[in-house]
């Protein structure tokens, strides 16, 4: 590779973009859309190549789920469950923990992580403050459930989502068959350990456990007709995630059938609180990121990062696969994983041909399992960790970044080390 202007340009442009999100001092879209901006001003990348770059289907998978969530949640689906789970459980908090997060992992494999605690942490609230608990074991243990609960499915997590979508063998069922396997696993080994470390936290008075029983759910469902049209097309709409491969369709393309087929049915006035609700900024986020990385793949920065990787592990895939899920889970803790999976991918998929011997699909699973289960880390792991953060902040119940890491750090360096024996004992030893 020849080190030219527009090389060092894209290098230059990549790190500063990448160190202000980190830093968290301007907004990740205006960052990354800058970025991306830059790029094209100085002719690293012209108008057409940076539309080339951006992954449309990434980008409608994420507008047809945000609209199918946003509908769904009107109907008060989601705090039902989430009550009723509380009353089911009889008011005992340790079994309000259990049942809360295995609502919050299950959730999040099919919903977006972000959603699913944005919908979860509301209601969690309310319980503790019946029980005069404090909420904060909820609240990791949500956290954790939700970024390990979305790295089960396709759809569960930003990071499979952008993988599936580069790699197109990977389908729906093929995420499921490869990871729900070590997920269930890894939520099996937390559960217990949610309830070890928070033990201390997790008694209430049985007075205030009488009143969750006998708490009413009659109404919290708001609008059942609604419901129903929901529940029929997530239906439709998982389903077709499941024969993606066989119906020769873009997961875009089914989440976004599902999306304004509901539309179709929800009237004018939903269908304009639908878009209102979806997270535009989280999009441009990623239109921006696709243009930064692919300054690093026009300029060929990314094919010089791959032959150095192919050099340390000498080409062999299991050293692939052990070093890209230890980097990534590690670099995860620290950094938004949506950015540094945008220039993974692009790496391995150079790594292909760089001489790397045998098939990547484990790398593959190896960088969602470090991507996902690593946000776990520290706080500014995940976006969803730093949504619960401001939550709780908001409601005064601060989480700080040491008091998170005393429970999130030990967790994830299980769960990686579970996720390392996994793809050793799938892909190499058996």
């Amino acid at each position: 590779m020849t080190w030219t202007f527009e090389a060092y340009a894209a290098v230059l442009v990549f790190l500063l973009a990448y160190g202000l999100i980190v830093a968290e001092k301007v907004h990740r879209t205006v960052v990354a859309m800058t970025g991306a901006a830059l790029l094209l001003g100085l002719g690293v990348l012209d108008q057409d190549t940076a539309l080339h770059h951006i992954d449309f289907n990434t980008i409608g998978l994420l507008v047809g789920m945000m609209i199918l969530v946003g509908v769904t949640a009107e109907t008060g689906l989601f705090r039902y469950l989430a009550v009723a789970a509380a009353k089911r459980a009889g008011g005992d908090p340790v079994r309000i923990l259990l049942l809360f997060s295995l609502i919050t992992a299950v959730t999040s494999a099919f919903l977006d992580n972000v959603t699913t605690v944005l919908l979860m942490v509301p209601v969690t609230f309310s319980v503790t403050r019946q029980l005069g608990i404090s909420p904060l074991p909820f609240l990791i243990a949500q956290i954790i459930a939700s970024n390990v609960g979305g790295t089960a499915t396709l759809i569960g997590d930003p990071p499979n989502i952008m993988i599936g979508s580069a790699v197109r063998e990977l389908t729906f069922i093929a995420f499921i068959e490869n990871l729900t396997p070590i997920v269930a696993l890894i939520m099996a080994a937390h559960l217990p350990l949610f309830v070890f470390m928070f033990r201390r936290d997790l008694r209430a008075d049985p007075e205030r456990m009488k009143r969750i029983r006998e708490t009413d759910t009659a109404g919290l469902i708001e609008d059942r007709g609604l419901l129903v049209r929901c529940l029929i097309v997530l239906g439709l709409t998982i389903t077709g995630f499941f024969l993606h491969h066989q119906l020769r369709l873009e997961s875009a393309t089914i989440a976004l059938t599902g999306a304004f087929l509901l539309l179709l049915t929800a009237g004018e006035k939903r269908m304009e609180e639908a878009f209102a609700k979806v997270e535009w900024t989280t999009l441009f986020f990623f239109i921006g990121l696709f243009v930064v990385v692919g300054g690093l793949v026009e300029t060929g920065v990314i094919r010089l990062l791959a032959e150095k990787a192919v050099e340390w592990t000498g080409g062999d895939v299991f050293r692939a696969s052990m070093l890209i899920l230890w980097m990534s889970a590690v670099l995860s803790a620290f950094v938004d994983n949506i950015p540094f999976v945008a220039t993974m991918i692009p790496l391995i998929q150079e790594m292909g041909t760089s001489g790397v011997r045998g098939d990547l699909e484990p790398v593959w699973w190896s960088l969602a399992l470090g991507a996902c289960l690593g946000g776990n880390g520290t706080l500014i792991g995940a976006s969803a960790n730093l949504v619960v953060a401001g939550l709780a902040g908001r409601e005064g119940c601060p989480i700080t970044f040491m008091k998170y890491l005393k429970y999130g750090a030990p967790l994830t360096l299980l769960s990686i080390a579970l996720s390392a024996v996994y793809i050793g004992w799938r892909y190499f030893w058996s």
